[in-house]
């Protein structure tokens, strides 16, 4: 088993967001561990920054007992699949609809989502 020391949540991959400060310069964060934020003028400096304050931010949650979250994977967290609970009318419409076209019911509603989520534009970043 790994011990959890310093190093260990040192060396782990924390997601590091960087956006744009409005008072010129760039905001860092690490998002799994709260508070943990910096600024720098240029995204070299920012980054070497967030570093920092992650080095802080966990030699800090040791000294005091804070549990530290480790980094979540975001491949297990979406794994493609999902349950979705329809009407039965439903169903058969979409079976019918999906034998019509010569595909699975699975092709199918994956089609219409993404048709759907690209004419809402409901991914808009």
């Amino acid at each position: 088993m790994t011990k959890k020391d310093f190093d260990y949540y040192a060396s782990l991959p924390y997601k590091v967001v960087i956006y744009p400060s409005p008072e010129g310069g760039y905001a860092v964060e690490i998002p799994e561990l709260p508070g943990c934020l910096s600024q720098g003028d240029t995204v070299e400096e920012a980054m070497a920054m967030i570093e920092d304050a992650k080095r802080c931010w966990i030699d800090v949650a040791l000294e005091d007992g804070v549990e530290i979250p480790e980094p979540s994977n975001d491949d297990e967290a979406y794994s493609g699949k999902f349950v979705v609970r329809v009407p039965k009318s439903l169903h058969r419409d979409l079976v019918k609809k999906a034998k019509d076209e010569n595909v699975s019911l699975n092709q199918l509603t994956t089609y219409l989502l993404s048709s759907g989520v690209v004419k809402s534009n409901f991914l808009k970043k």
